[in-house]
């Protein structure tokens, strides 16, 4: 262990440095609104943090640090020279340290984005798993640790205890949980004696549960004859009973602390003075540097499973308001930041210095910054993925009518074997594999686990299940929250373990929604992976209202650092995951969302526009967000788009053919990438406020909407809520009609539930003709 003398001196800076740089963004008179920041919350956590850092993690170590305790680090990284000094000034402003860490928008990089509570908390032990994974695949040359530091009021979030409970994250004897256990949330004192069930919990899941309840002192004091009735007296006390303790001092301190308790107390304590009394009471382990770092050291010796500290803290430690119910978003005043600032020997011109180099502390800083500082990842590898792998490009003769879904699963056994691609594909699936249609894939690839397990099923059976190092596919539990947070660790693979994958995830489409917070928390942190939602909308139709999925293309339409794609067809699917893979390597690349159907689909429409205009064509059209799939004989002034995406281009095919009957021109656009074409779409409006000239060339809805069409109303028909293309009437000003699925669905045939919604051929026609006459063309 480092001197403690030393630790000591490091851990008041840190303390001073958090609350100083909170208290400096709150003093901004710029802002319009309450800054913020969390002095309190930092506070309780400066110990755990300055023990870990300076005295136990080394540099393959990753660590997520609790949301509100991100001036701590920051801190912590300035002191290690990690993090330049004129940052200090700028927390939580633009182009400054962000409000809780962050991955993607810190300078000072830290290892897990934690900003959304109980997300960062679990993200350590989800990394650890992708680091075993990685260990069985790759040559890995350093052991790492992954290390949680939580709010005890974290622990209230359920996606902590979906990924407690988890199999596929057992065993994981690297992982350690440090838990900020304060007794306070935002608004209140946690009642109860809450640590204790949490610590039953955590053992009952098979985790090394280590306590860092008592410091030294009164851990003296409970060796002494008598000195049981003192820790029976504490360890009975509830978390608000002890909390109203802190404001307490001199006499009064004394005989409320005593109230209640078994006989001869009050005698044990009686030579404490009163003086000396609350740094007796409040003595506790989460503030005891050494403690802490034999805590963390026991953590260490437990090889077989993961372990959680429960290290007992005050909120708002070392501060005037220490312990205070409502400290949570409480400051410091100028003239108390005025007394702690001299309190730690420091003026005005020097409050921002670091250690002087030749200072112990400084030369302890120097050398932590050298050894753990975070380096940025190297460039991502690129592989030798396809453009198509023959599953459907070129169009095999016999292909008729397939589901988007049947063709996810033909092109990824096309795929495990491409070498140097099929070894860096990873699936994952939380207990849908088989009805995602990734059956194929595992006979092939194999289902993962750290050891090898036996197979009971027939050498017959459908599908080969048998876990072992070598597999490729992670079964999760029914948890979509785990399987997020899987696929993205799976996808920071590259950046925390220096090996790239190539994750790809399913789950039910409607479910997405289930994991959306830890969806938005992968992209958020940069990860890269694929998600394929299958099956979707209501062509899932005897499963009902609750299995039907309706506003999923909105969400993977707006979500950042996602593209969203919905083929109707087999070889648009085969272009569009391959080009999925590609994104994750490349540098400007993205995650992709792949929403499909079970619904078989004639594959002839396709496989004749194929032919007439070329694979590099079409495939630039797919990717591009979308093609013209027929247009009707130009026989009449009367012109309608019909545009689709997905399941229902059937029924625009037949609806146009009834409408050329009528004598109306339709145009069939099946649109793959709605989030593409807005995307181009947007990006040229930007570009053209500042250009003179409307750049229409720019972006591919002007090739798919030529010049003759602009005129012409448009009808949009989605196996989905009918605003994700309502939008696409405002790019020329076309009037619009959009037809989609706005209310729950219900059990029923693909027919009886098409109807309902208006999604059947005749009621396309009919919402045409409506639009013509609209459009004043009839």
């Amino acid at each position: 262990m480092v001197d403690e003398k030393i630790l000591r001196t490091i851990e008041e800076r840190v303390l001073w440095l958090a609350v100083r740089m909170v208290d400096y963004a709150n003093r901004d008179d710029s802002t319009e609104i309450k800054v913020g920041g969390h002095q309190a919350s930092s506070a309780s956590l400066v110990s755990i943090m300055t023990a870990l850092w300076f005295s136990h993690i080394d540099g393959n170590d990753k660590v997520a640090v609790k949301p509100h305790a991100s001036p701590v680090y920051h801190a912590i990284k300035y002191l290690t020279g990690e993090l330049d000094r004129s940052y200090l000034t700028k927390l939580r402003r633009r182009g400054g340290l962000q409000a809780y860490p962050s991955r993607t928008k810190d300078p000072d990089v830290s290892d897990f984005s934690t900003g959304s509570v109980g997300l960062g908390a679990v993200a350590p032990l989800f990394s650890a798993a992708v680091r075993r994974y990685v260990e069985t695949k790759f040559e890995i040359e350093a052991p790492a640790r992954f290390i949680a530091l939580v709010g005890d009021a974290e622990l209230d979030e359920g996606n902590v205890w979906e990924a407690i409970a988890e199999p596929a994250l057992a065993g994981l004897g690297n992982v350690m949980l440090v838990v900020d256990a304060n007794r306070q949330s935002l608004d209140r004192v946690v009642p109860g004696i809450a640590v204790g069930r949490m610590e039953r919990f955590f053992e009952d899941a098979g985790w090394h549960v280590v306590e860092a309840k008592y410091g030294r002192r009164l851990q003296e004091m409970f060796s002494r004859p008598g000195g049981a009735v003192l820790r029976d007296h504490i360890d009975a006390m509830s978390n608000e009973r002890y909390q109203s303790l802190f404001r307490l001092t001199g006499e009064e301190l004394r005989d409320r602390f005593v109230e209640g308790a078994q006989p001869g107390l009050a005698d044990f304590i009686a030579d404490v003075s009163d003086a000396d009394l609350p740094s007796v009471v409040h003595d506790l382990a989460g503030h005891d540097l050494k403690s802490l770092i034999d805590c963390f050291q026991a953590c260490d010796a437990e090889r077989d499973r993961p372990s959680i500290v429960f290290a007992y803290t005050i909120k708002g430690w070392g501060l005037p308001f220490a312990g205070d119910p409502l400290n949570h978003s409480a400051l410091l005043t100028s003239d108390q930041i005025d007394e702690m600032r001299s309190a730690v020997g420091l003026t005005e011109e020097a409050e921002w210095d670091r250690f002087a180099p030749d200072s112990p502390e400084g030369r302890l800083c120097e050398r932590i910054g050298a050894e753990i500082g975070n380096k940025p990842p190297g460039p991502r590898p690129t592989f030798p993925i396809p453009d198509a792998v023959g599953a459907y490009v070129p169009a095999p003769p016999s292909t008729r009518s397939t589901s988007t879904q049947d063709a996810f699963g033909r092109v990824l056994v096309r795929l495990a074997d491409i070498e140097g691609v099929a070894d860096r594909i990873v699936t994952a699936s939380p207990d849908v594999s088989i009805s995602t249609n990734l059956g194929g894939w595992i006979n092939k690839a194999g289902v993962f686990s750290p050891e090898d397990k036996p197979d009971y099923m027939s050498e017959e059976a459908l599908l080969r299940w048998k876990p072992s190092p070598e597999g490729h596919h992670i079964e999760l539990g029914i948890s979509e929250m785990n399987l997020f947070m899987m696929l993205g660790q799976l996808g920071l693979a590259h950046d925390h373990h220096s090996e790239m994958l190539l994750p790809i995830g399913t789950v039910y489409d409607p479910f997405v929604l289930r994991g959306l917070d830890a969806f938005i928390y992968s992209v958020y942190s940069a990860a890269r992976f694929i998600i394929v939602g299958t099956p979707a909308g209501v062509a899932l139709a005897p499963e009902g209202g609750a299995h039907q999925s309706t506003i999923t293309p909105s969400v993977g339409m707006e979500l950042p650092g996602v593209v969203f794609s919905e083929p109707a067809y087999a070889g648009s699917l085969e272009w569009l995951l391959t080009d999925a893979l590609r994104q994750l390597s490349d540098e400007e690349g993205s995650s992709s969302y792949l929403r499909l159907s079970t619904r078989p689909v004639d594959q002839t429409p396709f496989n004749v526009l194929l032919e007439e205009v070329g694979e590099e064509s079409l495939r630039h059209d797919v990717l591009a967000g979308g093609f013209r799939l027929w247009t009707s004989g130009d026989r009449t002034l009367l012109r309608v788009i019909l545009a689709g995406s997905g399941a229902v281009m059937p029924e625009l095919l037949a609806a146009a053919h009834d409408l050329e009957d009528e004598g109306v021109s339709a145009t069939v656009l099946s649109l793959t990438s709605l989030d593409r074409l807005y995307s181009g779409w947007r990006q040229a409006l930007r570009y053209s406020q500042t250009s003179l000239t409307y750049p229409f060339q720019e972006y591919h809805l002007a090739k798919l909407i030529p010049e003759p069409l602009r005129n012409a109303p448009i009808v949009t028909v989605h196996d989905a809520a009918s605003h994700a293309m309502a939008w696409l009437g405002s790019v020329y000003g076309q009037r619009l009609l959009p037809v989609g699925v706005d209310e729950f669905g219900e059990s029923g045939t693909i027919q009886e539930i098409y109807e309902r919604f208006g999604l059947l051929a005749d009621q396309i026609v009919n919402a045409a003709l409506v639009a013509l006459a609209a459009n004043g063309d009839i």
